[in-house]
């Protein structure tokens, strides 16, 4: 077993509860995301025994983060909101220049993939902007749609979480299910946790294979939406000028995310 898998899980599933901040973000910073990405569609496959030893580990770490922290990321969100987003914020910003070197941006790219790559900056730069209409309301038993309806946004934010820049979390906000999604997990709801979960499953499933085929066939495309995507994340974490005496926390919180990612990136 890779047991150094533990805290790379651990640190995605903290990411995985922000909304804003991309499982697949944090990958890249501890230098897993291609063998992540092989090891899941791999997992489904007739070589799934090589990949149980890097799977199992990452999974109960993210697992543990989500069930362990649900509730501490509840309250730094309601209560140090700013101080919390400006040190993800850090996180963000301190991987794009490490995607850029990987991806050889000065060599492979042309003017088509600067188009892709501000078009996702744009895209995600609206969806910064936009709000959610509706919030789920649960109330009374489970219904059949009901189920449906968790499961297809669990889907939708799996596809998310492996994308870098994309938040799992904020599609969930966006489809007016995160609420639910982390009062489950704060209060074991169980029915709602495996309707979303089994989502989850399937997208990873499915958009694994997708990117992984994405970036062997059009790998300069693809990492130019990936880049894209991170820097248009910033939209979405970037919580507003800082005022008084948050001012210089913040600070020191975006200082510490940028180190992080420099410490860790220079370790893989």
């Amino acid at each position: 077993m890779e047991w150094r898998n533990l805290y790379r899980g651990f640190c995605m599933g903290i990411s995985d509860l922000i909304p804003g901040v991309s499982g697949g973000t944090i990958a890249v910073i501890l230098g897993i995301y291609d063998r992540l990405l092989k090891a899941i569609s791999g997992f489904f496959s007739k070589e799934w025994k090589k990949h149980i030893s890097f799977l199992i580990p990452l999974g109960v770490g993210m697992g543990s983060a989500i069930i362990l922290l649900s509730r501490l990321i509840e309250y730094l969100l309601e209560y140090h909101h700013e101080a919390t987003q400006f040190f993800f914020l850090g996180l963000v910003i301190g991987v794009i220049p490490y995607m850029m070197k990987k991806a050889d941006v000065k060599q492979n790219f042309k003017v088509n993939h600067y188009v892709i790559l501000f078009l996702c900056i744009a895209l995600l730069a609206f969806m910064a902007f936009a709000k959610p209409d509706s919030e789920l309301k649960m109330e009374g038993s489970l219904t059949f749609l009901m189920v449906i309806g968790l499961f297809l946004s669990g889907w939708l934010a799996s596809m998310a979480m492996l994308l870098p820049g994309i938040s799992g979390s904020f599609i969930l906000l966006l489809l007016g299910v995160y609420p639910v999604a982390i009062n489950a997990l704060s209060t074991f709801n169980l029915p709602i946790i495996a309707a979303i979960g089994a989502g989850v499953i399937v997208g990873f499933i499915v958009s694994s294979k997708g990117i992984r085929y994405a970036l062997s066939h059009f790998p300069h495309i693809t990492y130019a939406a990936i880049i894209g995507l991170i820097i248009g994340s910033v939209f979405v974490v970037f919580p507003g000028i800082p005022s008084g005496g948050l001012t210089f926390i913040c600070l020191l919180t975006f200082i510490a995310g940028l180190f992080i990612t420099k410490l860790i990136g220079s370790k893989d």
